[in-house]
């Protein structure tokens, strides 16, 4: 990815972590995976799903997928506590030079260096850009 997309797509999701209701921090996966790897990226998704869910100590979360409601865009999932669906994160599905970029955004208080090195340790991530 250029540098210019990379400062461009940080400057964005920091826009996105402007004080609201919930005091947000994120990161940006950046991956290998290829605009043709829809499949793999649902995967990578759902493994980044497991890793947030651990690290924000809020147990067990399930996806809930933007074209499942239509107060979310297609590309806009959330992760949600299976107790009472509480929120847990927030992605943004963006495709980027050809390469699909996933940003998160979750609650403030995770270990963000812990965080980052579990989500840079799943199979198809590059490197990850944590966003404060």
């Amino acid at each position: 990815m250029s540098e210019t997309v990379d400062a461009d797509l940080y400057a964005r999701t920091k826009a996105l972590l402007e004080p609201g209701d919930i005091d947000l921090v994120g990161c940006i996966v950046h991956t290998s995976l290829g605009g043709d790897e829809d499949l793999e990226m649902h995967e990578l998704t759902v493994a980044a799903n497991d890793v947030i869910a651990e690290h924000a100590g809020k147990g067990e979360a399930y996806i809930e997928a933007g074209n499942d409601d239509t107060a979310f865009a297609s590309n806009q999932f959330q992760g949600r506590t299976l107790d009472d669906e509480a929120f847990v994160w927030e992605c943004q599905q963006l495709l980027r030079d050809g390469v699909f970029a996933l940003v998160f955004y979750y609650e403030a208080g995770v270990d963000q260096d812990a965080l980052a090195t579990d989500l840079g340790d799943l199979d198809g991530v590059e490197r990850v850009t944590q966003v404060p």
